[in-house]
């Protein structure tokens, strides 16, 4: 292993990690993770890695992590000097440039899919990554309109497990709906109405898709009009509302392991 020290925080190469912030990319759908955490689940994974930039602590501890992965750049510098580089104050001591794996055709995801309809925060987008990754729900749809589940905070709080999913990014939500129906599956929405079927007496279908809304206007009724089946979380009646990042995870687990299956 060849570790190429920073003697100019200057050069080009370095750039990439100083101008790549949160939901950004450059043409070559590049995008940066950081902490230890993250960027090592990402190497156990296929993800294309042009290169890392970390302390010697970092290189010491991960040797053989960093060696079964094919990276052409490893640069070493101290914690104090990545602040420079990066331009803001950080917590960690490794960071990785990666390249966006490409999208996984409609007709090649998971018999589960998760689709996100508007959602504004990357910090759900990550949040529901992660629970999709640790709940089987292997493939993830998301609006081109909104945040990239490789930003870099979504990415941070996924913990990187975004690697574990086939992702798919739609421009259209009403024909991606007509096409996934078209493939076999059955779209559920989950919002409250009053013809909506509560979680617990759901009956699930083999090929499911479960769409959650934004997190504060739901999702709209010329989608809803579409879905096959309206779907709400029994709760209290004097709450109003789960954060959609925890009511996804609540409707995947229920989904997953719902024993009522359609026929």
């Amino acid at each position: 292993m060849e570790l190429i020290r920073v003697e100019n925080i200057d050069i080009k190469e370095l750039e990439v990690y100083h101008k790549i912030r949160d939901n950004a990319f450059d043409s070559d759908n590049s995008f940066i993770a950081d902490s230890p955490k993250v960027v090592n689940l990402l190497l156990e994974s296929d993800v294309e890695v042009r290169s890392l930039l970390a302390t010697p602590e970092y290189y010491e501890e991960f040797l053989k992590l960093v060696e079964s992965k094919d990276i052409a750049k490893l640069y070493v510098t101290t914690k104090d000097e990545m602040k420079n580089i990066v331009g803001h104050k950080i917590h960690h001591n490794c960071m990785m440039h990666g390249i966006r794996p490409e999208q996984t055709p409609l007709d090649k995801l998971d018999d589960n899919i998760i689709m996100l309809d508007n959602i504004t925060s990357t910090e759900n987008i990550g949040s529901i990554a992660r629970s999709a990754a640790g709940l089987g729900v292997g493939s993830y749809l998301l609006p081109s309109s909104g945040g990239h589940p490789y930003g870099r905070r979504a990415l941070r709080v996924s913990m990187g497990y975004i690697s574990r999913l086939k992702t798919y990014i739609y421009d259209d939500i009403f024909l991606t709906i007509q096409t996934l129906k078209d493939n076999g599956y059955r779209i559920y929405a989950a919002e409250v109405t009053k013809d909506s079927t509560p979680l617990m007496e759901l009956r699930v279908a083999k090929k499911w898709v479960l769409i959650m809304g934004h997190e504060g206007k739901g999702i709209a009724k010329e989608i809803l009009d579409v879905c096959d089946e309206v779907v709400t979380i029994e709760m209290s009646s004097d709450v109003k509302s789960f954060n959609v990042g925890v009511a996804a995870s609540i409707m995947m687990y229920q989904f997953k392991n719902n024993k009522n299956l359609l026929g």
